[in-house]
């Protein structure tokens, strides 16, 4: 057996890891916008209406990833997020985004984009009807 078809046995645990890495992320950035938690990003007083959409998307779509829960359409509409997010607040301040704070953004949207077509792996509630 060549190393790549060990490798391959492993690829559905792997996508499972990245599902649950990248959703735990996500809902990270979201419920710091939300509740401060954890520390700092929490504004003192309400949040302006794009930040608090923002917020959701990023808590309840980061959740939904985690759990694999309708994850190619969560996948897709969070990756076109992750890419108007970086041409509306990132990418006006540089055009590198290393330089503009907007990698995280870029990957968030590719690895997004990469769900839509991989799918949630194992261990997730998309599976339960098969």
């Amino acid at each position: 057996m060549t190393l790549s078809e060990r490798l391959n046995q492993y690829q559905p645990y792997a996508l499972t890891l990245l599902r649950v890495i990248i959703g735990l992320l996500f809902m990270e950035h979201g419920m710091q916008k939300l509740f401060g938690f954890p520390a700092g990003g929490h504004a003192d007083g309400p949040l302006p209406t794009l930040m608090l959409v923002q917020g959701i998307l990023e808590a309840f779509g980061g959740l939904a990833i985690l759990l694999g829960f309708f994850t190619r359409p969560v996948a897709f509409i969070l990756s076109g997020n992750m890419a108007v997010a970086y041409f509306m607040a990132h990418q006006p301040k540089d055009f590198f985004p290393v330089n503009n704070g907007g990698d995280g953004a870029i990957l968030f949207c590719f690895v997004f984009l990469f769900l839509v077509f991989a799918g949630p792996g194992l261990l997730a509630v998309d599976n339960r009807s098969k």
